[in-house]
């Protein structure tokens, strides 16, 4: 029988839940406003896809950096000046009167969305123990996850209901409350001696991530012999490469790379890679889709996914005894396989558009591929590294999923020919495929059960 909490546990994980929750669901909540977005701001696709990539380029650039920040500084305050940061630029981004300034504070708002990741996690780490650490864990990655499926359900009801500028405030009543939680706790804070930021590191991280991904997004208008196009993408590679580079030379490298000596680390990053890319790709493509192609409403194109969410809420944890028991290998193969079927039955969409026929299979199939993978992918990565290393291994495959989610947006115009019409809705959806079953493979091919954590 599970130990029960005490009281401060359980302010504990609220608070770790609650502040992660907004990072995660602000990522999605998005997607079903983007056409309002568009129509409102102007710009057409490449700003729909700079709406989101702005906020995933900071998140993903600035996710490893958070994590030696709350070293530091702190967790609590890093904590803190996240939510703080988060309820600000929500603001700017529901007052934007200009595409260029909504853009600019959306990537402002993914900086203090990394700060909120890493330092809840480390928060649960730093409670919890053995058994107790485990199902803590378990619990934030569910309430995550939610988020993440439900984010166009919930968009897509204030966008319709109310106005898509208000969307973005619904992060405003979590935060004010995570914060009255933490108040309520005096607990000192932990700070690390000795420890310091990799600057250096964080800026040719994000220097790489933005330029491939100005690149990647601005190459159908411009062409890839454009100075203004090549230019910047080669930048953005060198930046990237010399990231890596620094990783192995810095004294307290933003991503360790001797974490990757794990087989299982390695194999389920490149994993969550192929998966979150297509998980990516498949959630901007079908919200604005299903609006500008099948003329939907936004909150019928955010119920669109509701079954997935249903899905994951009914079977997550049963998934998750199940790969405990078997392992995880099974089930990472058998569940983006099953996404890749998924995705090719919304290939059945046609001019004469009927949801329940051509889409709600396609969804349902895909929502028990999901529902099997994500619990025994978190799982694989975390055990492959030495619990007190849970919380720079969770930061790195956090940092994976959204740089994958954000260069398959950025590749949206390449991957759908230029328009989200209903020729380049299906090239998304066999490009989605593809992506989740080379997930299937890498899982089959490069993750071994029971292996020990120096394996």
């Amino acid at each position: 029988m599970a130990e029960r909490m005490s009281r401060d546990q359980r302010v504990v994980l609220t608070v770790a839940v609650l502040a992660s929750f907004v990072s995660f669901l602000d990522g999605t909540v998005v997607n079903v406003a983007l056409p309002a977005i568009s129509r409102d701001l102007g710009g057409g696709l490449s700003t729909q896809q700079w709406v989101v990539d702005a906020y995933l380029v900071t998140l993903g650039a600035f996710i490893l950096v958070a994590g030696t920040l709350s070293d530091v500084l702190g967790r609590t305050l890093v904590l803190r000046i996240g939510l703080v940061g988060f309820g600000i630029t929500s603001v700017a981004i529901a007052a934007a009167p200009t595409a260029e300034f909504l853009v600019v504070a959306r990537a402002l708002q993914g900086v203090a969305g990394a700060l909120l990741v890493p330092s809840s996690l480390a928060l649960i780490t730093s409670t919890f123990r053995g058994a107790a650490q485990a199902r803590a864990i378990g619990i934030w990655t569910g309430a995550t996850t939610v988020a993440m499926i439900a984010g166009p359900l919930i968009g897509g009801v204030f966008v319709d209901a109310l106005s898509w500028r208000l969307v973005f405030l619904v992060n405003v009543l979590p935060i004010a409350l995570t914060l009255w939680l933490m108040a309520r706790r005096a607990h000192a804070d932990h700070r690390r001696p000795g420890a310091r930021v990799d600057v250096l590191g964080a800026v040719l991280c994000a220097a790489g991530l933005g330029g491939i991904v100005f690149a990647l997004i601005e190459q159908p208008n411009l062409g890839w012999g454009s100075p203004l196009i090549w230019v910047p993408g080669a930048l953005g590679v060198a930046a990237f490469t010399g990231f890596l580079v620094r990783q192995r030379v810095a004294r307290e490298p933003l991503m360790p790379l001797d974490l990757f000596r794990s087989r299982n680390f390695w194999a389920g990053n490149l994993t969550t890679m192929f998966v979150y890319a297509a998980l990516s790709l498949n959630g901007f493509v079908l919200s604005v889709y299903l609006q500008q192609g099948a003329g939907l409403s936004a909150t019928l194109a955010g119920l669109a996914s509701l079954p997935s969410t249903l899905l994951m809420i009914a079977l997550s944890s049963r998934m998750g005894a199940l790969s405990g028991r078997f392992g995880p290998r099974l089930f990472m193969t058998i569940g983006p396989a099953v996404m890749a079927i998924g995705a090719l039955l919304l290939l059945s969409v046609r001019p004469e558009f009927d949801y329940w026929t051509q889409v709600l299979p396609g969804v349902v199939v895909f929502g028990l591929g999901l529902t099997a993978t994500v619990s025994p992918l978190t799982a694989a990565v975390l055990g492959a590294i030495e619990t007190e290393r849970s919380g720079i291994a969770s930061a790195v495959n956090n940092a994976v999923s959204r740089v994958a989610g954000l260069l398959a947006i950025a590749a949206v115009s390449a991957v759908a020919g230029g328009a989200l019409d209903l020729d380049g809705f299906h090239r998304a959806a066999v490009f989605t495929a593809v992506l989740m079953a080379l997930g299937a493979a890498t899982s089959f091919l490069g993750i071994r059960n029971h292996l020990s954590r120096r394996d």
